[in-house]
């Protein structure tokens, strides 16, 4: 895959719903995106990391999917936020626990700031979290704004650095 056109969906959730887990939660979550439009091309392996701001709530499990699509960033995210939906998420309040936060963190190059999508994610490049398994798979991605590569990006990271891999090896093939 071109880099420079990966379209980049984090995913999240501290919330089991009715999957026993987030991971496998997440991993049903993952698997519905072929038919909504946004085939997996590779993903990271799932990480952890503490809730904020409350650090006492159930931790967080993380990972990073590069999909295709012919979406545009808009219809992605619309789709993405259905996806949600579908897994019980419900936004309430800010920072509140959740079964299922998909984020749109990059479409390939694209730059866009609407009130509904901002493009790059603006916090994205910020969290281990996100560019911790993001560097698993597209190490080399860079950044459309900032122009650092994931790696740097995971080793400058300023939020969530209790963020860890649970399984060291990536699921970089296809679901």
């Amino acid at each position: 895959m071109d880099l420079g056109r990966a379209v980049i969906v984090a995913l999240g959730g501290n919330m089991a719903g009715d999957y026993g887990s987030s991971e496998a939660l997440l991993e049903a979550a993952l698997a519905r995106f072929a038919q909504a439009g946004l085939p997996v091309v590779a993903r990271s392996s799932w990480w952890s990391s503490a809730a904020w701001p409350d650090p006492t709530a159930n931790e967080y499990r993380n990972g990073v999917a590069l999909v295709e699509t012919k979406l545009t960033p808009l219809e992605a995210l619309h789709t993405l936020f259905s996806i949600e939906a579908e897994f019980g998420r419900v936004r309430s309040e800010k920072n509140a626990a959740r079964t299922l936060d998909l984020d749109l963190i990059a479409y390939g190059q694209a730059l866009l700031a609407t009130k509904d999508l901002v493009l790059p994610h603006p916090r994205a490049h910020e969290r281990l979290f996100v560019m911790g398994p993001l560097a698993e798979i597209a190490s080399e991605w860079r950044h459309p704004t900032l122009g650092k590569s994931a790696r740097q990006l995971a080793g400058s990271a300023s939020v969530g650095l209790d963020a860890r891999p649970i399984a060291r090896k990536p699921h970089n093939q296809p679901i």
